[in-house]
């Protein structure tokens, strides 16, 4: 019973980090480079305003950390949980 709840726990915090880095991911990718690109067409970065960025640059470097991220997370949540890799 008790490998049971712990099981549930570790795969409750796992799609817990699963759906916030896609909620991050899609607020950066949607909603900075699509929905909010006209309000940040004032900010520029790099030459080219903060909308245009994040919708061709910025989202996909989010991307990239949220990967670096969630290999850290899920290290430290292997450990926490006794399923670290050998």
């Amino acid at each position: 019973m008790a490998d049971n709840s712990s099981n549930n726990a570790y795969w409750s915090a796992n799609i817990r980090i699963i759906i916030v880095s896609l909620i991050i991911w899609a607020v950066v990718s949607f909603g900075f480079g699509i929905l909010l690109r006209p309000a940040l067409s004032g900010i520029s970065v790099g030459g080219t305003d903060l909308g245009f960025w994040f919708a061709q640059q910025g989202s996909i470097l989010v991307f990239l950390g949220l990967i670096f991220f969630y290999a850290w997370r899920m290290n430290k949540l292997d450990a926490e949980h006794g399923v670290e890799e050998e």
